[in-house]
């Protein structure tokens, strides 16, 4: 896929796939926002609804601008920004106008509290009959917990994510990624992708929910259900393989990497190289079923051996053998590497506010549609007039909504005088 020097320009070709679809989207911070990303790269008019103060995400330093954080520049690109104050209702009737013209309602707050806002699922669909309403919960509507708060942390720990850390740290740890928070936020997507085909098909609108807690269970369960799949369980649920404490990054002569021999072919060729030749035959190894009841032996061997070279032979030998290879690249050294610099995953962009910028490009490609950032990530309320010129109202109706609501540059100073006290 061609890919421009300059991310930020808008690139001519064939509408985007999502061209046409507007997204009503009442979710902040990373979970919802990260999968309205998804849908606006891949070209849908994402409408980000924000209250007067915006979204927290936007706050986080270090910025140049207060309100326009870096996170925030690249999760709410594609997108533009509106700012209602919902507790008016006048705020609330310009937004059922908006949601009148909308293909998808997405919001993140707990059941009780979106109808205490008055948008619940009945309500929304009294505007539009047709719409995809989706609720990003932290659990389910109908469970015992469905009025707690919930964060990635919290997720980390509830879906045996955080316990998984035990076999190799020896007590529970949380992954140092919002790892609920982002695959949470692809399933909305697919959530919401899957349910705009239905409605093409013929199937009309309906109520989509997508709790982190159920999606982060069965996430993890993929590959730890073994044995504890059947009834009554033939085993303890847990992958052998990867929970052992010797799966890791090896220390090589000069670095650290990822040597993964898997195969029978693999494992027959590290053997070779590393003139480890009592492995050779041994009954242990002889399969993959059987290697993996015995794998701690393998990762220890791998570890033993790794030092003995520098990283750069093992990955010029594992390639050359096909076995598995990869330094361990830092944050730091990625926009470096050769492959996404052939790719062009990375890219700079000019922010009409905040200058220079990094971009990365949209992972996925189609060929019938070239990747773009229409519109750099947008200033609290920024589209505000233009969305609402956009649904009929005047501007007397559109500088009424604004009469008592703070400034965007208030609004951000008082957020960073905030985090500076606290």
């Amino acid at each position: 896929m061609a890919v421009a020097a300059e991310q930020g320009e808008t690139m001519p070709g064939k509408a985007a796939p999502l061209a046409g679809v507007r997204i009503v989207d009442l979710t902040n911070v990373i979970m919802g926002p990260s999968a309205t990303h998804i849908l606006a790269d891949l070209g849908a008019d994402v409408i980000k609804v924000e209250a007067p103060e915006g979204d927290s995400f936007r706050h986080y330093r270090p910025s140049r601008t207060p309100g326009m954080g870096g996170n925030f520049l690249h999760l709410n690109r594609n997108k533009r920004s509106v700012r209602l104050d919902l507790k008016r209702p006048e705020a609330r009737a310009a937004l059922d106008r908006l949601v009148a013209t909308a293909d998808v309602f997405v919001h993140a707050m707990r059941p009780d509290a979106i109808r205490r806002l008055g948008y619940g699922y009945e309500h929304v669909r009294t505007v539009r009959p047709d719409i995809v309403y989706c609720g990003a919960y932290g659990f389910g509507a109908d469970g015992p917990y469905a009025h707690k708060a919930a964060y990635d942390d919290l997720i980390q720990a509830g879906s045996g994510l955080a316990a998984l850390q035990t076999a190799a740290y020896g007590e529970p740890g949380y992954l140092p990624t919002v790892l609920c928070d982002k695959i949470a936020g692809q399933a909305i997507a697919n959530a919401i992708l899957a349910a705009l085909y239905q409605r093409r098909c013929g199937g009309g609108g309906q109520a989509v929910e997508v709790p982190m807690f159920e999606t982060m269970v069965e996430f993890n369960l993929v590959e730890h259900m073994v044995g504890f799949a059947f009834e009554p369980p033939l085993g303890p649920p847990g992958f052998n393989r990867v929970l052992s404490p010797k799966r890791k990054p090896y220390r090589t002569q000069d670095g650290y990497a990822c040597i993964l021999p898997y195969s029978d072919r693999n494992w027959r060729d590290f053997y070779a190289y590393t003139g480890r030749l009592e492995f050779v035959g041994d009954p242990r190894f002889e399969t993959l079923s059987i290697r993996v009841q015995n794998i701690e032996v393998l990762y220890a061997l791998v570890e033993e051996e790794a030092v003995k070279r520098s990283t750069a032979d093992w990955v010029a030998f594992c390639d050359r053998v096909s076995i598995p290879c990869m330094p361990v690249l830092s944050l730091e050294e990625l926009p470096e590497d050769e492959h996404l610099r052939a790719v062009g995953f990375f890219g700079t962009a000019e922010h009409p506010t905040e200058g220079a910028y990094r971009t990365m490009r949209r992972p996925v490609s189609f060929s019938g549609s070239t990747f773009a950032i229409s519109r750099h990530a947008p200033r609290l309320g920024e589209h505000t007039e233009e969305v609402l010129r956009e649904i009929g109202l005047s501007g007397t109706e559109i500088e009424a909504l604004a009469t008592d609501i703070p400034s965007p540059k208030t609004v951000a100073a008082d957020a960073a005088a905030l985090e500076t006290t606290t």
